[in-house]
């Protein structure tokens, strides 16, 4: 269990946006003290953990980057992302099972609000959990005095989701308890995997495709 099970910092107000409540709104007393008790028993409710692995980029050739291990990655941005790196993190995190267990069985109860909620608490869970464990790579890079990139996963600009079973060929096998269905998605569902340039340039950190990115409607524009 990662060290950041009791500190967890879930910020309330982005689970009132979660589950559709705007700044200005109004809150039942009801919601308020709903929403105080589930952050309030986050730590029980999660069990964190994560794998992750610094693989050396051995090729990059047009949209295709090959890595330490013989994998191959394939995306447009990736390439341009990795182009610029040495190496590369490869991750896979997750909170556990035990949370989204619950929230099927509220919904299966027909306590509906009650799951809606948990849920927008679990979404947040697993990216405080990401947050933590860029955190850790942070901490590997800068003492080699290197530079990272934002992190990348499957599923964001044209990098295809059934990208994840080569994350997951990266990391040998060590996935933290999470496996792929045949549609590549990740079960548990409150799990993130995904990769971080490392390099020696600013412009490793500086690497933001949407800034080149016509699209308007992405759900991942940053």
């Amino acid at each position: 269990m990662l060290a950041i099970n009791n500190q967890l910092d879930i910020d309330i107000q982005q689970v009132f946006h979660n589950i559709g409540y705007g700044a200005d709104y109004k809150l039942p007393a009801r919601i308020l003290s709903l929403v105080d008790e589930y952050v309030e028993n986050v730590p029980q409710l999660i069990e964190p953990s994560y794998s992750c692995v610094i693989r050396d980029i051995k090729v990059v050739r047009d949209s295709v980057v090959v890595i330490e291990g013989a994998v191959a990655f394939q995306s447009e941005v990736i390439a341009r992302l990795l182009e610029r790196c040495e190496k590369v993190a490869v991750f896979v995190l997750t909170i556990g099972s035990y949370l989204e267990e619950m929230v099927c069985r509220l919904a299966e109860d027909g306590l509906m609000l009650q799951a809606t909620v948990l849920d927008a608490i679990g979404s947040i869970a697993v990216e405080k959990v990401a947050d933590f464990v860029q955190g850790r790579i942070g901490e590997v890079t800068r003492a080699r005095e290197l530079c990272m990139s934002r992190r990348f996963s499957p599923g964001y600009c044209d990098w295809a989701v059934d990208q994840q079973r080569k994350v997951f060929q990266s990391i040998n096998g060590n996935s933290a308890g999470i496996r792929l269905t045949e549609g590549c998605l990740m079960i548990p569902r409150k799990s993130v995997s995904g990769i971080i340039g490392i390099g020696t340039g600013n412009d490793v950190e500086d690497y933001n495709p949407c800034k080149t990115c016509s699209k308007d409607d992405c759900p991942w524009g940053r």
